[in-house]
């Protein structure tokens, strides 16, 4: 049985990211683009990871960032993952020795598979829907159906997933993990507890139907 992996992304908090633990996430994302409503620093981030039990992988993500201020976060933070979700090059994301997830927003003319192949050395492709001038958490579903069935890298499904619709997104693409941020929030950066445990508990209904289909 595959079991799918979580991401709670947009993260401000120390109580939001334990309650996002508690309710059952595999991994915390940090979000560090000044424009969005969920950015932090690396002086909040650090704070909050040294509140984390062990076996929560902590991801910081960037667009088009200089390289400089990726690593001065790094030097801050601890995080585990490097997530960007800009144009970033192949070259650039590989210059911080750290696994990275890809990116890519849904664009009509997009070719998942060439980017993937692309990005070979990423650790994951994150897919997630497009829309004009902004690089994430649009709260927007794109359709699956565009999703390609074999790919070169796991697959993260983003993008505008929630309590009730993250099992129907888990039965029809079957990603190795999924991410949300707004889904599971009460306002911009301010996660919802019961929306957290209704997540995540339904990740485990679509992994146990899953589960008793292929038997």
């Amino acid at each position: 049985m595959q079991r799918t992996r979580v991401k709670i992304c947009g993260i401000t908090q120390v109580s939001d990211a334990l309650a996002a633990v508690a309710a059952g996430a595999d991994a915390l994302g940090f979000v560090f683009y000044e424009k969005s409503p969920r950015a932090v620093t690396a002086e909040q981030v650090a704070d909050i990871i040294s509140a984390l039990p062990a076996f929560v992988s902590t991801v910081g993500l960037f667009v088009d960032a200089n390289p400089d201020v990726v690593r001065q976060v790094l030097a801050q933070c601890p995080l585990d993952i490097l997530q960007f979700h800009g144009s970033e090059s192949p070259d650039y994301c590989q210059q911080f020795g750290r696994p990275y997830l890809k990116a890519l927003r849904m664009k009509d003319e997009v070719d998942v598979v060439a980017f993937a192949q692309q990005h070979h050395q990423a650790c994951g492709l994150l897919l997630d829907s497009y829309r004009p001038g902004v690089p994430g958490g649009t709260g927007e579903v794109f359709n699956w159906q565009r999703i390609p069935g074999e790919l070169a890298l796991p697959l993260v499904l983003a993008g505008g997933l929630r309590p009730d619709n993250i099992q129907a997104a888990i039965t029809e693409v079957q990603p190795w993990a999924v991410d949300v941020s707004g889904g599971v929030e009460s306002g911009p950066g301010i996660k919802c507890q019961q929306a957290l445990i209704d997540f995540l508990a339904a990740v485990a209904r679509a992994d146990l139907q899953e589960s008793t289909s292929s038997e």
